[in-house]
């Protein structure tokens, strides 16, 4: 049975959010508790402070952490309060960190379910005619406009050209209420944008104006792009946007009204989640599913460790499950007991963190996986793996980094016996692969490593090596060291050349066909405040390359030379269509959206190193 600080330990991770060990992204490095409290921290705390009661078969009286984490952060924040039933146990905390356990266990902030709903907006828009068809119109649907992960949009959909980069302008700002951490890429079809927030609520606002049309509560951070298409067998509902949360829900809501259509849970795992964005290809909805089962697992109460990352197909039009393919395919078994009693298990691991990408031609599905948690580390661990689309069967892996298993909490002195002799070296591959077609008909499938490697494998021979090479000039096959240059949450490409944003290594471009380093564009360091970190999705249009920083400032440079066409300072407070009170912060993970002459970015993500907490969507035009 697992103890209190187990469940503890994974039910709050949960809903928390998402980035492994701090990490409950593949990427953050692991002194990620520098923004403000909320559903992305909190965990550490909770362990110290909580796990002694909540849990504990010998305190009968205490709620299990199921029946806390089905609370609201308000009735938890309210129970440590003076006045509450724990008061006691809240009095040995400060505020702050009352307010953070709430959050953390909860899975939002305080307050965001009473003002988080469009009804409370001034700005509800007077109208809400039927959709448009979306291919009516230019769009940017899901993580990338199309289903190979380029990230890139052509002039007739964009709207923009390299000439009207600088002058592009701010035209409104969307204000998510209660929230702390911008973590969603919106998703615009049919002239709306969709996005959810950490405040647990998913929108429905006019791309033009940013008015509301409609909000839906999950009661849970939403963090992946949406995806919306047509749904079958509803004559009411023409068109379906679809998106998954931090509980491992995936959602298909009616594009117009934001009325629920149906809503699958793809994993029981306490800790499973969905961070990244789903992928629909036909009547196929691709999710992955990933975990923060080892932001913990390294503590000698918990049972390590049995998640599995996978990717499960939904049908579409009801939810129901096609397949699911794990990325650890063996169940994880029993292999030892600790001197205090619990269980040890294994194999366990490999989170997908990313998007899936989808090869038609060979009727592939591509993503990125995670380390293990517990050994042995199977093939498929850090690596790109292929299966089929219509039976989920495992075509191929390559692997980038063998025998990876890392735990979160083996520095301490009483650590599990689950902890590896090495821990680490924690080398997620938490990118979409970008499935690219050269002249002359070659195809490659390109994706990044966390220690900022660059490569290239060959779909059409089983994912055989094409090449692999580090833009910083370092050895390629290295692992990644806190602080160094690293390759986190995706990259981009135009006609022949790949583009990564390498995090304090700076943004590089590449020729697609040999791996080699075109230019590397460095920004200027702000004023005493050291070098901006370049970790999130780049986006390109013909001739322009975004790329947001950890500093809160959106640049353009030119896709030619690396030369600074334009850049924006998000982290500051702007004024709101919707009058919430806002901020902009650090801009690390999700990249820019560029669609019918606008440029969107979400700005705030408030995880990681040197990230910077805001609740802003931003939307630019040129004027």
């Amino acid at each position: 049975m697992r103890t209190l600080r187990t469940l503890a330990a994974i039910l709050g991770v949960i809903g928390a959010g998402a980035a492994a060990h701090a990490r409950d992204q593949p990427a953050e490095t692991q002194t990620s508790q520098r923004g403000p409290p909320g559903t992305e921290s909190g965990i550490a705390l909770f362990e110290r402070k909580c796990t002694i009661c909540h849990g504990n078969p010998a305190v009968e009286r205490a709620p299990s952490p199921e029946a806390v984490r089905a609370m609201s952060p308000d009735k938890i924040y309210g129970a440590l309060g003076s006045n509450g039933l724990m008061a006691a146990q809240g009095a040995t905390l400060s505020d702050q960190e009352r307010r953070a356990i709430a959050e953390w266990m909860s899975g939002r902030p305080l307050g965001s379910a009473r003002v988080g709903a469009a009804g409370s907006m001034p700005n509800q828009c007077r109208t809400n005619p039927p959709l448009a068809r979306p291919d009516s119109a230019p769009l940017w649907n899901g993580w990338s406009s199309d289903a190979t992960n380029h990230r890139f949009q052509d002039i007739a959909a964009a709207g923009i050209g390299a000439q009207d980069v600088p002058n592009l302008k701010l035209k409104w700002a969307f204000g998510y209420p209660a929230g702390v951490s911008s973590n969603a890429q919106p998703t615009i079809v049919s002239g709306r944008v969709f996005v959810g927030s950490d405040n647990g609520f998913f929108y429905s606002l006019n791309a033009k104006s940013g008015c509301t049309y409609w909000s839906f509560d999950t009661g849970s951070i939403v963090r992946g792009a949406a995806t919306l298409g047509p749904i079958a067998g509803n004559a009411s509902t023409p068109y379906a946007v679809y998106f998954g949360d931090g509980r491992a829900n995936v959602y298909a809501l009616d594009a117009r009204t934001g009325s629920l259509l149906w809503k699958t849970k793809v994993d029981e795992h306490f800790v499973a989640r969905i961070t990244a964005g789903t992928r629909l290809y036909g009547n196929t909805l691709l999710v992955p599913v990933s975990s923060s089962e080892g932001y913990s697992a390294g503590t000698p109460d918990y049972p390590c460790c049995t998640s599995r990352g996978s990717v499960v197909a939904l049908d579409a039009a009801t939810g129901r499950q096609i397949w699911k393919t794990y990325v650890v395919a063996d169940e994880p078994k029993l292999y030892a007991r600790q001197s205090n009693g619990v269980a040890l298990y294994g194999p366990a691991g490999g989170p997908v963190w990313n998007t899936p990408s989808v090869d038609p031609l060979r009727r592939a599905v591509y993503f990125g996986t995670g380390d293990a948690s517990s050994g042995p580390a199977p093939s498929t661990i850090d690596s790109i793996m292929a299966v089929d689309i219509d039976s989920g069967r495992k075509l191929w892996a390559y692997q980038t980094t063998a025998n990876d298993v890392y735990l979160g909490g083996c520095d301490r002195a009483d650590r599990s016996a689950a902890c590896p002799k090495i821990n680490g070296p924690d080398m997620d591959i938490g990118n979409s692969p970008i499935l690219l077609s050269l002249s002359g008909g070659r195809r490659l499938l390109v994706a990044g490593t966390k220690a900022a490697d660059v490569l290239a494998v060959d779909p059409d021979h089983d994912g055989a090596l094409i090449y692999r090479v580090n833009p910083t000039g370092v050895p390629p096959g290295g692992v990644w060291k806190a602080g160094a240059p690293a390759i986190l949450w995706g990259g981009a490409a135009d006609a022949g050349h790949v583009y990564y944003g390498l995090g304090t290594g700076g943004l590089a471009a590449l020729d697609a066909a040999t791996g080699r380093t075109l230019w590397i564009f460095r920004p200027d360091a702000p004023e005493g405040s050291g070098a901006a970190s370049l970790g999130a999705a780049p986006t390109v249009i013909p001739g322009v390359v975004f790329e947001g920083s950890t500093r809160g400032v959106l640049y353009a440079v030119s896709a030619a030379s690396g030369k600074e066409l334009w850049r924006f300072d998000t982290a500051r407070s702007f004024a709101t269509v919707n009058h919430v009170a806002a901020h902009g912060g650090a801009i690390a993970t999700s990249g820019a959206v560029a669609v019918g002459g606008m440029l969107f970015v979400g700005s705030g993500y408030a995880v990681g190193t040197g990230a910077t907490a805001g609740n802003l969507l931003l939307a630019f035009a040129v004027r």
